[in-house]
């Protein structure tokens, strides 16, 4: 097994109680640093969603889809008591994993920008 490969299943936000994103990858920091600095079009690079809140590692490519499709199939509230049982502070795990510090103007340009709103009707829209 090449020395970089470590296939892992993780969870990204945008900010805490943000936009989730649930991915599998098998260079971590590479993905993360490919989220950050949005690499590629699409949903997290349009939702800002730049936070590692939450990986595990599994032995084969095979477990972590596995694992990773089991969490696309997850309502949010599971996920975030997932994220909230390893990480209850929300930090970003990317940092421990020698990663540089997001700025801080981009997490609350996330934040302020995707803000989910609740009536007291439980209806959800976008700020």
């Amino acid at each position: 097994m090449h020395a970089d490969f470590q296939p892992c299943a993780y969870i990204m936000a945008s900010a805490r109680y943000g936009t989730l994103y649930t991915g599998v990858t098998s260079h971590l920091i590479q993905r993360i640093c490919q989220h950050r600095d949005g690499s590629f079009d699409g949903f997290t690079k349009r939702y800002g969603v730049k936070t590692l809140v939450w990986f595990e590692l599994a032995g084969t490519m095979h477990a972590a889809i596995t694992r990773e499709k089991q969490f696309k199939n997850w309502q949010r509230q599971w996920k975030i008591e997932l994220i909230e049982k390893a990480n209850p502070d929300w930090r970003d795990l990317a940092e421990e994993l020698g990663l540089p510090p997001l700025p801080s103007s981009s997490a609350n340009e996330a934040r302020d920008s995707f803000a989910l709103i609740r009536d007291p009707c439980g209806a959800v829209g976008m700020d």
